[in-house]
């Protein structure tokens, strides 16, 4: 479902509910002395969100079938929001050999769980799946010669399991589990209808997650509106359903987090797990409180209950139990209540809030634990530039050491893929005018932020002001580099005095900056000890901007002579490095290694640098999967980074170490990577340069040493842990010694 059609839905909710205007309160209080009136409006809303989705057609179908039947004298749904279905037309998706088994619990209601069966033969998973029906001994009419004990038996590849007397929900789920033969259970009330994405989503967040106990899927109601994402308990054991009636949208209901339950009507488990925890304690039986003791107990063993914002199930509230809390089985809600209190009273007190207070927090289960704002120029793309792979780096270092993690994008854009990228690791990624602006959002939620990471110039003169005036824990700063010994360096290779000019203030704005913020942090001792050289009064902190988990060695050369450069074509400096090596370098190369070939490697390439492709031994490829640049460092023979200018340590340069693909550079290349002349050659002349790559590509044993010593290198000094270590002791550092910052 788009999120215009989403937005849509959100808004005729608002519209017919009666929230918008005064005039639309009037409308509310007129439709309710007006039954009629109110059904209409039910049905005026249904139709038109149908329209909104693109499902009008379906649901005509349906309409057309069912007036067809109605004149047969057959039976119709009791809901005239669902659609009949013929049972004998129903065919579920069925595997020998099931991953999941989904575990559907009935009581009558033949219409509901029609409707939920036929959800899952239209938006069948990826997965391999078995589904159990669980008849709870309903009292069926006596079927009718030739006809089927009931209807359900005529739905095909669904087991159907009727119990002999009626056990209620919870002894229902355990007892089918105990049948299904699936490695997982999806447990799936009756009154649902799944869309697309209702399982496989969830399915690779608990496959991917060690410390994943069970996963919840998001729940809308029929309209659309959002009835569920993750729920709060609060102290005294009362419940929200977080986001209820809101805009699913919203970026605050979009992003993997632990919660402290999420609804028995779509939530997936380890069925091992399961009947480990002895299924749901039937102290809860017949139903209610069920699915928030189970999470309570998976905590108890280390394990989280996690909410899966991509899996969508639409779900009738109601329909099973009603909701009046004094009679039948909805009035076990208050009771199990009562018991789930007495169970948990430590807990609760040690771990949850008073009800309704510190939302943010209690929805992302943050008591005990940092609530750590990011502040960027957009989302981090880090397949496309150097900077967005450091702050990827830094965002999983604090979430892998259990923070808390915001990400506020400063262009406010959503990035397709990137930002459901980070929401997917467990961030909550702030954009788009649902959230307004920084100021106001940071009003409204500043005191519940421990530390604030803000990045680049640009950025931190914006954000600053409000960030300092909101939030009274540590403000850092990451530079990326030193921008103005960047920008001089350029300048002076090019000539340009206007770009001097820039420099130089640049220099007064990075100084300026430095004063204001409690520690500033860049990626390389050098550029620290220049900072703290130019600003004495404010602290600094150098951290290791890049981190890889494995270091794998490489025996042999490959064959060819492809040497490969690989650089964003959007920062000036690898312009000016592609066309000086292309230029000045390759026909030296050439007149001893005639057959090396250059491929140039990069995000959104410039007309420069794509015009280098007419040279007949160089090819241009442009924003290549990580797969594919993998694949090209394992290729290529020689890796050349010859910048001219720049700053900052470049992860073109510790990629190559990382490849053991042998490596030419330049002293800009070689910035803030001491020690780096001793293992590769860092050359300025262009012959010189040439010299180092021909020597590469001609003498096996230099290629060989040289891919072992790059190797050791890069694993003593930027593994996955030396990163995350660099950058949380430098948290640790703000939080435990602030720094008077200067106005």
């Amino acid at each position: 479902m788009s999120r215009s059609q989403h937005l849509s839905s959100a808004y005729l909710v608002a519209l017919f509910s009666g929230t918008v205007t005064n005039e639309r309160r009037f409308a509310a209080a007129f439709r309710s002395r007006l039954p009629w009136l109110r059904r209409q409006s039910r049905r005026a809303r249904l139709v038109l969100w149908w329209t909104l989705t693109l499902q009008l057609h379906v649901h005509a179908r349906y309409w057309l079938r069912a007036r067809r039947l109605r004149r047969q004298g057959i039976e119709q749904p009791a809901n005239p929001l669902l659609p009949w279905i013929d049972p004998a037309t129903l065919v579920v998706p069925f595997a020998e050999t099931p991953e999941v088994s989904v575990i559907v619990p009935t009581y009558g209601q033949l219409d509901y769980t029609l409707s939920c069966l036929a959800s899952i033969a239209q938006h069948v998973p990826e997965a391999a799946i078995e589904v159990l029906v669980i008849d709870d001994a309903y009292p069926h009419p006596p079927p009718r010669h030739g006809e089927p004990p009931t209807p359900l038996h005529a739905v095909r590849g669904i087991r159907l399991i009727r119990n002999d007397t009626n056990l209620g929900y919870l002894r229902s789920c355990n007892a089918a589990a105990g049948q299904a033969r699936g490695r997982h259970l999806y447990l799936l009330n009756n009154d649902t209808q799944v869309l697309p994405g209702w399982l496989d989503p969830m399915l690779t967040l608990l496959r991917a997650r060690a410390d994943a106990g069970m996963v919840g899927a998001k729940l809308l109601f029929p309209d659309g509106s959002l009835q569920e994402a993750g729920g709060i308990i609060w102290r005294d054991a009362s419940g929200w359903n977080f986001g209820r009636h809101e805009d699913p949208t919203h970026p605050v209901y979009n992003y993997v987090r632990e919660v402290d339950y999420c609804s028995g009507a779509a939530l997936l488990i380890e069925r091992a797990l399961f009947q480990r925890m002895g299924g749901f304690d039937e102290r809860y039986a017949p139903a209610y409180f069920e699915d928030s003791d189970l999470s309570f107990r998976l905590r108890q063993i280390g394990l989280k209950t996690l909410y899966q914002p991509a899996s969508r199930v639409v779900h009738f509230e109601g329909a099973s139990h009603g909701r009046d809390e004094t009679v039948g089985i909805k009035a076990c809600q208050v009771v199990n209540r009562r018991r789930f209190i007495d169970a948990w009273e430590p807990a609760l007190a040690a771990d949850h809030f008073q009800s309704g207070q510190h939302v943010l927090r209690a929805r992302d289960r943050a008591r005990h634990r940092q609530v750590v704002l990011v502040v960027d120029h957009l989302v981090p793309e880090p397949d496309r530039d150097a900077g967005s792979r450091t702050i990827e780096g830094f965002l999983r270092a604090m979430l892998d050491d259990g923070m808390v993690v915001k990400f506020w994008p400063h262009n406010q854009c959503y990035s397709p893929g990137y930002t459901e990228r980070l929401q997917q690791m467990g961030i909550e990624v702030l954009f788009g005018p649902s959230v307004k602006g920084f100021e106001e959002w940071m009003c409204t939620n500043g005191a519940e932020i421990d530390t604030v990471l803000i990045n680049r110039p640009d950025v931190a003169e914006d954000v600053l002001p409000a960030a300092r005036r909101y939030c009274s824990g540590p403000i850092v700063y990451y530079g990326h580099d030193l921008h103005f010994r960047r920008m001089r360096r350029q300048a002076e290779l090019t000539g340009d005095d206007r770009l001097a000019r820039a420099a130089a203030r640049m220099e007064e704005r990075e100084c300026r900056l430095w004063r204001q913020f409690d520690l500033s942090l860049y990626p390389s001792s050098e550029e620290a000890d220049i900072a703290r050289a130019m600003q004495p009064d404010a602290r600094f902190r150098a951290v290791i901007p890049y981190g890889f988990a494995t270091f794998d060695a490489r025996d042999e050369p490959p064959p060819g002579d492809e040497i490969v450069f690989v650089g964003g074509f959007a920062h000036p400096p690898n312009e000016d490095a592609a066309a000086w090596f292309v230029e000045q370098v390759l026909p030296l190369v050439h007149q001893q290694a005639p057959t090396a070939h250059l491929s140039i490697i990069g995000s959104n390439p410039t007309e420069t640098v794509r015009a280098l492709a007419e040279h007949p031994r160089v090819t241009v490829r442009a924003n290549v999967s990580a797969d594919a640049l993998r694949a090209a460092y394992d290729r290529a023979r020689v890796a050349t980074v010859p910048l001219r200018c720049g700053a900052g340590v470049k992860l073109k340069v510790v990629e190559a170490l990382q490849a053991g693909l042998p490596l030419v550079t330049t002293p800009v290349g070689a910035q803030g990577l001491s020690g780096l002349w001793s293992i590769a050659a860092v050359e300025t002349d262009p012959a010189a340069f040439a010299a180092a790559v021909v020597a590469l590509l001609r003498d096996d044993d230099a290629w060989r040493r040289q891919s072992a010593a790059q190797l050791a290198y890069v694993a003593e000094r930027f593994s996955t842990k030396a990163m995350a270590d660099s950058l949380l002791s430098a948290l640790r550092l703000a939080r435990e010694q602030p720094q008077q910052r200067a106005a």
